[in-house]
């Protein structure tokens, strides 16, 4: 058995591939389908994680609200919603946003710094602890250690996560070869522009990784692409 959770990759990505029109901003392109799309996908997962700038674009995170899927979650003995983990290494984050007001566990993952950032604002702004949890990547105080925040998730029965995002969060958990399969929304929309961001984005990897192609489903306009990562 795996030291790892079961990891899939969640995005839509307009045909020129891009997943937003520029950094920081959040994807308006994909439709009522994907949305639902996504819902079905998040819901069969033990935690969701998204990057600050993920965050900071949205302000929210999707909630799990179709019926079938909450009672689904219930006879697997899962929680209502999925544990959100949000990773942000600096740990400056706006303690406004609703994501903070919404009915999910929230969890940081940053570094101890990045604790201390975070500790420190929302006490100079009298804010109440607004995180449920905190998941401190160890050995390096500038980047997150991916395997030692998925094998400690493993270890308290985080079994199935979901990435949304962004890019750079994407690229650095495929550079230590720990997603294992990638949903990709196909949507017909071309955005331009050579600033886009694209589905992994910043960070090099040291070889191209393969996928094996599991299933393809169209939706009206919009193709849905479920890819197995090949490990290396």
């Amino acid at each position: 058995m795996s030291n790892f959770p079961h990891t899939t990759a969640i995005l839509a990505m307009s045909a020129d591939g891009k997943i937003s029109p520029h950094s920081g901003t959040p994807a308006r392109f994909s439709s009522p389908q994907d949305l639902k799309h996504l819902e079905e996908q998040i819901s069969l997962c033990d935690a969701i994680l998204f990057g600050a700038n993920t965050l900071r674009a949205y302000g929210t995170t999707l909630t799990i609200k179709q019926p079938h899927l909450l009672a689904q979650r219930k006879n697997r003995q899962q929680t209502p919603q999925p544990i959100n983990i949000v990773c942000s290494s600096s740990g400056k984050l706006d303690q406004n946003y609703r994501f903070f007001d919404q009915p999910v566990k929230r969890v940081l993952l940053t570094t101890q710094k990045g604790k201390e950032n975070w500790l420190n604002n929302i006490n100079k702004n009298q804010k109440q602890i607004l995180f449920d949890d905190y998941l401190i990547s160890e050995h390096n105080q500038e980047k997150i250690n991916w395997q030692q925040i998925f094998n400690h998730l493993k270890a308290i029965k985080i079994n199935h996560i979901a990435i949304l995002g962004g890019g750079e969060i994407i690229a650095s958990i495929l550079a230590e070869n720990l997603i294992n399969d990638l949903w990709i929304t196909l949507c017909p929309v071309i955005l331009g522009g050579n600033q886009a961001p694209t589905p992994v984005g910043g960070i090099p990897l040291e070889s191209p990784l393969g996928m094996k192609l599991k299933e393809i489903k169209k939706i009206e306009q919009e193709l849905f692409l479920h890819y197995q990562i090949i490990k290396h």
